[in-house]
């Protein structure tokens, strides 16, 4: 099984790293036709904006929405910012993948980054094991509304920071940082589950 992960700006090295440590081949995703080669998809931590400017210069745009109406896509901090169907602080297009809104840098600046140890919910550790997540806070995005469909498996101060929605999650956090890997195995159950 192959797992891509967009590769045009942010920590994808990271996670790249984390699915061998899981058995996995990443393949780095730089343009459409790549996707056809993969079962699944990872949108990275980095600069949104910057991303999302290279995401058209590339013309993912299309390809990537169009594959993930049909494979499991897992976004990191500005790839769950990308994932969002609104964005605020300010507003920017998006690939409005999954039903929430989400605030850029919600938790302060670079200097204001942090690790924190939270209790996922009950839905999380029943297909994974118990225990804290680490979630690692960078610049991170606050999900300040979800839609019915969406389902939260972790918060922190009151607010979502780990949901998916059908084969979609997105987490605002970099779990790929830490020594937490339920988060990327958990996705890669999903992929394991698609027909």
């Amino acid at each position: 099984m192959k797992i891509g992960i967009l590769s045009l700006q942010g920590d994808f090295k990271a996670h790249a790293w984390m699915l061998r440590r899981l058995g996995v081949d990443p393949v780095e995703v730089r343009q459409a036709k790549q996707l056809s080669s993969v079962a699944g998809l990872i949108l990275p931590g980095g600069e949104s904006t910057t991303m999302l400017n290279l995401i058209e210069r590339e013309n993912l745009h299309g390809p990537l929405i169009e594959f993930s109406t049909r494979f499991p896509v897992l976004g990191t901090c500005a790839g769950a910012i990308l994932m969002a169907v609104e964005v605020r602080s300010p507003a920017q297009r998006s690939l409005r993948l999954i039903d929430m809104t989400i605030e850029r840098n919600a938790y302060g600046r670079q200097i204001e980054s942090s690790i924190r140890r939270v209790e996922p919910e009950d839905n999380f550790i029943q297909r994974t094991v118990a225990g804290p997540i680490e979630a690692a806070f960078i610049r991170a995005p606050k999900i300040r509304r979800i839609g019915e469909k969406v389902t939260v498996l972790a918060a922190y101060d009151d607010a979502p920071i780990l949901v998916e929605q059908g084969h979609l999650m997105a987490a605002t956090f970099h779990p790929e940082l830490s020594n937490e890997q339920r988060i990327h195995t958990l996705f890669l159950n999903k992929i394991q589950q698609e027909p």
